[in-house]
C-alpha cells in the first residue's frame, strides 16, 4: 500500500481537541458550543476540580434542541456520540443547584471528522483494511489521550486535597501543643499557689 494512501487516511482522521478550566458561580450555568457535520464523533469529559461536594449538572444538546445526554450532581464523566444532524450543538455545565459554592469544572470537547472517500480512488481490500485497522488505532490512541487527561486531574484534585488535610492536620497539632502548653502551665501555677506557705507576720 501507498504512503500516500495512509497519509491521506491519517489525515482525515485528526481530531480537533480543546481543554478548559471554568469557573461556574452559584445559581449560574456556561454553556460551550461545538460546530459538527453530519456523522462526525463528539466527545465530552468532564471533571469537577473544586467546590462544594464536586458536584455539576451537564447537558447536551443537537442543533435541533433535542437533549442528547443530561446528568445532574456528577462529579466526573465521559460521553461520546456520533453527530445526526449538522450543526452546532451544545455542552451546558450548571451550578444552579449550588445556594453559594462556585465549582470549578475542567473539561475537554473533542471531534473527529468522519473519514470521506475520494473520487477515483480504488476500494479495494487491502485499502479497506488499511482505513479498518488505522480508524481502530486512532481510536484507541484518542482513548489513551482521553484517559491519561483524566488520570491527571483526578491525581491533581488528590493531591490538593491530600495538601488541604495535611494543613489542617499540622494546624490542629499546634493549636493541641498550645492548648497543653497552658494547661500544663495554668496546673504549675496552680498547685504552686495551692502548696504556697504563707509567712504570718
Amino acid at each position: 500500500m501507498k504512503l500516500s494512501a495512509v497519509a491521506t487516511v491519517l489525515a482525515s482522521l485528526v481530531a480537533t481537541s480543546r481543554a478548559f478550566f471554568i469557573s461556574i458561580d452559584a445559581h449560574a450555568e456556561e454553556c460551550f458550543y461545538e460546530k459538527a457535520g453530519k456523522g462526525d464523533n463528539l466527545f465530552l469529559m468532564f471533571e469537577v476540580a473544586e467546590g462544594g461536594f464536586l458536584d455539576i449538572d451537564v447537558k447536551i444538546q443537537s442543533p435541533k434542541g433535542q437533549i442528547l445526554h443530561q446528568v445532574d450532581r456528577e462529579s466526573s464523566g465521559k460521553f461520546s456520540f456520533a453527530a445526526r444532524d449538522e450543526g452546532i450543538h451544545s455542552f451546558c455545565f450548571s451550578n444552579k443547584m449550588s445556594t453559594v459554592t462556585p465549582k470549578i469544572v475542567m473539561f475537554t470537547i473533542e471531534k473527529t471528522g468522519v473519514l470521506e472517500k475520494k473520487a477515483g480512488e480504488e476500494d479495494g481490500d487491502s485499502h479497506s483494511k488499511l482505513e479498518e485497522m488505522t480508524q481502530e488505532l486512532s481510536i484507541a490512541m484518542t482513548g489513551v489521550k482521553h484517559e491519561q487527561e483524566y488520570m491527571e486531574v483526578r491525581e491533581r484534585i488528590h493531591r490538593a486535597i491530600n495538601d488541604n488535610t495535611n494543613s489542617r492536620v499540622v494546624l490542629w497539632a499546634f493549636f493541641e501543643s498550645l492548648v497543653l502548653v497552658a494547661m500544663t502551665l495554668g496546673q504549675v501555677y496552680y498547685l504552686k499557689r495551692f502548696f504556697e506557705v504563707k509567712r504570718v507576720v
